[in-house]
């Protein structure tokens, strides 16, 4: 097996302080609610696993699996849901947790499908972004990192199923 060129971008001490922040303002923000948070699978397993620790409310935590159909690696924003919430989230104050948005045409459908089942309310926490290839207005309540236009793994991100387990989020060179 050929060894991919990696580097450290944000190492794992930073990604711990900056989910125990994220932490911190979501249990003030919902401060006397309780709160279901989505996980977006599969790269949002991890994140979520700490996100969830860190808040001091009663959460309760569903996943979905989506598919986007597009050229190579760029999401089209046509999205097919491959595992729909087992919970109903009418009137329940809900939370998506993503590991990295792009170009956020995947969240952008995921969230108006979401608001028609009428939410108490609905927010957006993303550990990544990369507004450099944004293609849609996003409105992210809880942001950790901003990376640059990158390949980038660990933390629960993959690359061809390989690397979630990094502790570290790196940027990849597989050529």
């Amino acid at each position: 097996m050929v060894q991919d060129e990696r580097s450290v971008l944000i190492p794992s001490e930073e990604i711990q302080a900056k989910v125990r922040e994220m932490g911190e303002r979501i249990t003030e923000d919902y401060k006397g609610e309780s709160i279901l948070l989505v996980g977006i699978l599969r790269g949002a397993f991890v994140v979520l696993a700490d996100i969830v620790r860190e808040i001091d409310l009663p959460c309760e935590v569903d996943f979905m699996d989506l598919s986007s159909y597009g050229m190579g690696t760029t999401s089209s924003g046509v999205v097919r849901i491959l595992k729909d919430l087992e919970e109903d989230i009418t009137d329940r104050h809900t939370l998506i947790v993503e590991d990295i948005i792009d170009t956020g045409l995947t969240l952008s459908y995921l969230r108006k499908t979401l608001l028609t089942r009428k939410p108490a309310s609905l927010e957006i926490l993303t550990l990544l972004t990369k507004p450099s290839r944004r293609q849609v207005e996003l409105d992210v309540k809880y942001t950790g990192f901003e990376v640059p236009d990158v390949f980038v793994v660990g933390y629960g991100i993959d690359y061809a199923g390989r690397y979630r387990n990094l502790p570290d989020i790196c940027a990849i060179d597989s050529e």
